[in-house]
């Protein structure tokens, strides 16, 4: 961290640009990112040659301006992730003031980036879009004064202490995604912790990348120390490559643009995968069907099967596999609110020094967070561009957290275990057995019902819109940290099967599997010993619990959504035709009321005329 701290935090500020012959290129980079090949240079490293596609997404011509954040794997000789934040935009051509020569199209598009060691990305994207607005509003893209004064001012302001405190959440509101995905959130937290293949999905770029990069602010040390490792792959080496210089390639001689012609024509392979520091099992056979390397054309309909939703699965299913412990758990809860008591975890600033794990090689506070799941080949994509599909069936990737915009992605649903469909707030899963794992406990499900109820009935009560702390985004990121911590600690109790019962056994089974947890489990925490064990939410069942497991099997199972759906146009139904009889019904009995008003007063006056006539006679 130290050796980190004395090197200087950005290490390009970076122009890319779409040429309508070459496709997206290079056209200015400070520092050269090759110091021989000059500032103006289209040439890039091997490892960097997908950084074009990543900085001008795919797409991008539909958006006016876009935010993208991506992860590139480090160069020859360091071993560091690199993170990118790159601001897009476009522009007519003839509003320019200096027009170049190859540019004959009536919209000029451009992203400008940061390469940095530091994964500050909502903190690099504030300044950074303020620039690129200036940038383009000289309208003279020769200007490149104000991106060499950019390079000098983030280094100067920047540092390793940036990443403590709540700037380097800025922009990744846990509020917002607890309102939008509200308990799927939770399912969401337990994909990843079992390692699995997680493809998000959403235009635009921003709305993507914000999305994935707020969940992963509520693992612990995450983003601040555990993405170091996240993005160590090898880009794919084409047969013309195979000729050309190991070290460095030119976007003027190779253009990266691929179509889904082309990937029709990639070959399959089927190959066994295992991760090369697990143990493993040689009496099972590898999966040749489901181990499909390439993208395949999709001949049937975009996930047009709602069975392969988790939320399918009936709640009875799962609860005959849970195991019921009376226990009493009173001294958990509060007896006059009904809430758990939970006690917060030590803050970033009080958790001690960081020191350098023995395996992880993260840096780990005296808890052992973070933990290690993007190490051994399990990548972070905030953005995957299409050049990169390759990467979702290597052979050496046994897993990956990746944020997609292009719809090929999601129609390869061979090449995933989950898709996250951000804008339907939507969890699709196919495999049976990994809905079994991600099926909420009660305690789960109490979990998530409290973190809802607290964010949307402090919706409009939030201190300077969700900087507060009960229902704001550190009180969030709090409660999935003590979540964390406990489950650790269960872990490491001798009746551990009965504690992590809470969690799911299905899901604990196959966590203890994960490298993440062998990793964790393989060292000694003492400071785990002022962690309660339990989950925060354990205790008895209760009638609150039925109304829960009712209500989140109608909101989220499809036979569920039938019946409310069903209910909601009887209730319409119902309604129309009430106020049809009514206005029938009203109108009837104003008629019969006049009427009778009418026979009665008849009645009346003969029997006035009879009384008056005796009077008159008199």
């Amino acid at each position: 961290m130290e050796s980190q701290c004395k090197e200087e935090p950005v290490l390009h500020i970076v122009v890319v640009g779409f040429h309508h012959k070459k496709g997206c290129q290079v056209e200015f980079s400070y520092p050269p990112i090759i110091p021989s090949a000059g500032h103006d240079s289209h040439t890039l490293p091997e490892e960097w040659k997908y950084l074009p596609f990543l900085a001008l997404p795919d797409g991008a011509h539909n958006y006016q301006e876009d935010t993208v954040y991506f992860h590139l794997p480090p160069l020859e000789g360091q071993l560091k992730c690199v993170y990118g934040v790159s601001c897009y935009r476009q522009m007519e051509a003839k509003a320019l003031k200096v027009r170049e020569a190859d540019i004959t199209r009536e919209t000029v598009q451009k992203s400008v980036c940061v390469l940095s060691r530091l994964p500050l990305f909502g903190l690099i994207q504030a300044k950074l879009q303020l620039i690129t607005h200036a940038y383009f509003e000289e309208k003279d893209f020769s200007q490149i004064s104000i991106l060499k004064e950019l390079y000098d001012h983030m280094n100067r302001s920047l540092s390793c202490t940036s990443l403590e405190g709540s700037q380097i959440y800025l922009g990744l509101s846990a509020r917002d995604l607890i309102l939008h995905f509200k308990h799927k959130v939770l399912i969401i937290f337990k994909l990843i912790l079992l390692e699995k293949k997680i493809l998000f999905y959403v235009t635009p770029v921003k709305r993507l990348v914000e999305t994935l990069m707020t969940v992963l602010s509520l693992f612990p040390g995450i983003i601040e120390h555990g993405l170091a490792d996240s993005s160590h792959y090898q880009p794919r080496r084409s047969v013309s490559e195979d000729f050309s210089s190991p070290e460095i390639i030119s976007a003027d001689e190779e253009s990266f643009c691929m179509s889904a012609t082309d990937i029709t024509d990639i070959p399959k392979e089927l190959e066994c995968r295992y991760d090369v520091s697990d143990q493993p099992d040689q009496s099972k056979p590898c999966n040749t069907a489901l181990d499909t390397h390439y993208l395949q054309p999709h001949t049937g309909s975009l996930l047009d099967s709602s069975e392969c939703e988790w939320e399918t699965l009936e709640p009875h299913v799962i609860d005959e596999m849970e195991e019921k412990v009376d226990i009493d758990h009173s001294e958990m809860f509060d007896t006059v609110s009904g809430l758990p008591i939970t006690v917060q975890p030590q803050s970033a600033t009080g958790q001690g020094t960081l020191t350098s794990g023995l395996v992880s090689g993260l840096q780990e506070d005296q808890y052992g967070l973070p933990l290690a799941i993007f190490t051994k080949g399990y990548l972070c994509m905030p953005y995957m561009a299409l050049q990169q599909h390759h990467l979702l069936s290597d052979i050496s990737v046994r897993g990956f957290v990746a944020g997609a915009t292009n719809i090929l992605f999601r129609q390869q649903r061979h090449l995933s275990d989950a898709v996250v469909d951000v804008d339907e707030a939507r969890i699709q899963i196919h495999d049976p057995e990994l809905r079994k794992m991600l099926y909420l406990s009660t305690a789960d499900l109490r979990f998530a019902d409290y973190l809802v109820k607290h964010v949307t009935e402090n919706k409009e009560d939030v201190f300077l819109d969700g900087t507060g702390w009960e229902g704001g985004d550190e009180w969030i990121r709090a409660q999935f940290g003590l979540y964390v911590h406990s489950l650790l600690s269960s872990a490491l109790q001798e009746d551990h099967e009965r504690l992590l019962a809470d969690y799911g056994a299905a899901f604990t089974s196959a966590w203890k599997i994960t490298h993440n947890y062998r990793l964790w489990i393989s060292n000694k925490h003492p400071a785990m010993a002022e962690i309660t064990p339990g989950h925060p939410f354990q205790g008895q069942y209760s009638v609150a619990d039925v109304k829960i497991r009712l209500s989140h099997s109608m909101q989220n199972s499809e036979r569920g959504k039938k019946i409310g759906n069903a209910v909601m146009s009887t209730s319409r139904s119902v309604v129309q035709t009430g106020k049809a009889v009514g206005q029938s019904v009203g109108g009837a009995l104003t008629v019969a009321k006049s009427a009778m008003s009418s026979w009665f007063s008849m009645l009346g006056q003969p029997t006035a005329a009879v009384s008056a006539s005796p009077q008159s006679t008199d």
